[in-house]
């Protein structure tokens, strides 16, 4: 019986090496898995101590440099809104329609503060292993 690591054949050169490692992992898949995975935490953010509409969400992560698009904020904003962590108020606006505001839950405001935390412990715990190469 044959060996997985034998089955595979050998790349012959580094670019070979580069493309066999780019088959196995997509590293643009990866990179927005990591900030799909921290797109809560900014969101909530955000909205620390100030309200916000949709709109204005999207351009401070995009500021950030987080490439988010409206199809992932707004399910998102729906799922901490049904979690009861934010609510939202209907505003009237001078350039068009009225807009939706959202804000933190004193719910959503303890989250946060646990979130802050384990985001710390994490940050911490990520630059010592990633330091020590």
């Amino acid at each position: 019986m044959q060996t997985f690591s034998k089955t595979l054949k050998e790349p012959h050169n580094q670019r070979e090496l580069h493309t066999k490692q780019k088959e196995i992992m997509n590293v643009e898949n990866t990179k927005a898995q990591m900030r799909k995975g921290v797109l809560e935490y900014c969101i909530l953010s955000i909205l620390n101590g100030q309200d916000k509409y949709a709109s204005e969400i999207l351009s401070t992560l995009k500021d950030a440099k987080m490439l988010v698009v409206e199809g992932t904020i707004y399910p998102l904003l729906t799922r901490l809104k049904n979690a009861g962590l934010l609510n939202y108020r209907w505003e009237e606006s001078t350039s068009g329609p009225p807009r939706k505001y959202y804000t933190l839950t004193e719910t959503g405001k303890l989250f946060l503060k646990e979130l802050d935390t384990t985001w710390d412990e994490l940050r911490k715990a990520t630059n010592l292993v990633t330091q020590n190469k």
